[in-house]
């Protein structure tokens, strides 16, 4: 009797066998989720609030969470200042699109070929060449600078795109993620079979693997726009019509107090289109979050 109270308690889902959770659990971890992502977007909201406050609400102290008397002030003034800059903003702009598509595309290309080869393709050193990926990911890039620079510098990239684009396309986290979701969704039977119907390796990468893996290079492609659309200052860019807008956004505010309500302005314009991207595309970043670090 009491083994069969228990076999009602369990479901099979995938051949696993997992344990039913009450309507009450279900009830508590939701509001649980809400209170949390309510906390995580409070300070999206602080940074909207901002860019509608006048200036004698900015510098209240202690600073207030609300705005009072909102205002679009502070737009009009970032757009006036962004008219006055003797390169034109557009450059700024197009040099930002540029940057981040070469980037974005770059990396998904050579992440996506690597991670296939490392996780689906028998080779001597595959292992140890895996190690070296996994190690890579505890440096920032702050301890890799002095080298970095000695690179492109050796290599006559300083103050051309490609300072800022080609380190990108060698980026190991996205390939890190492309090989494990690789591992955990493709099976090497499939992959044998379409070899036994005579598919090359380059079309079963394009026309196998690269579709199962839709929510791998989704994640990478916003990953790399990310961190590609807010790089402002760089140490290798010099002249000042290769910049970005990030960059010529914080020079402009960055030279008087007064600019204070166009900087919080600035904030919300370059916040916006990266969390359109993620907003569009967070199933698949979950999806792929869940699945990197599980094996079967």
């Amino acid at each position: 009797m009491a083994k069969r109270l228990k076999d009602k308690k369990m479901r099979t889902r995938n051949h696993e066998v997992v344990l039913n959770r009450s309507v009450g659990g279900d009830l508590g971890i939701n509001i649980f989720l809400v209170i949390m992502g309510l906390f995580m977007f409070l300070p999206m909201l602080y940074t909207v609030l901002q860019s509608l406050k006048p200036l004698d609400e900015l510098f209240y102290y202690p600073p207030r969470f609300f705005v009072r008397n909102p205002t679009l002030k502070n737009f009009t003034d970032l757009l006036r200042l962004m008219g006055t800059s003797w390169v034109p903003f557009s450059r700024y702009i197009f040099n930002t699109i540029f940057i981040t598509a070469c980037g974005v595309a770059g990396q998904l290309v050579f992440a996506s070929i690597a991670a296939y080869a490392l996780s689906k393709v028998k080779f001597p050193g595959r292992g140890f060449f895996f190690k070296l990926i996994r190690y890579s990911l505890m440096f920032s890039s702050t301890v890799t600078s002095i080298t970095s620079f000695i690179i492109i510098s050796s290599l006559g990239w300083m103050d051309t795109y490609l300072a800022i684009i080609i380190p990108a396309w060698g980026t190991t986290l996205g390939l890190y993620l492309m090989k494990q979701f690789m591992e955990s969704n493709i099976t090497d039977e499939m992959l044998e079979s379409a070899r036994i119907d005579g598919a090359t390796e380059l079309r079963i990468f394009w026309a196998i693997a690269m579709p199962m893996v839709k929510p791998a290079w989704l994640t990478l492609i916003i990953m790399s726009f990310q961190g590609l659309w807010q790089s402002g200052s760089s140490i290798y860019i010099h002249s000042e019509q290769l910049k970005t807008f990030s960059y010529a956004i914080s020079q402009i505010l960055a030279t008087s107090i007064a600019r204070s309500g166009a900087a919080a302005a600035s904030g919300v314009i370059m916040m916006i289109v990266p969390i359109f991207v993620f907003v569009i595309s967070q199933s698949n970043i979950i999806e792929t979050m869940g699945t990197s670090g599980m094996k079967d």
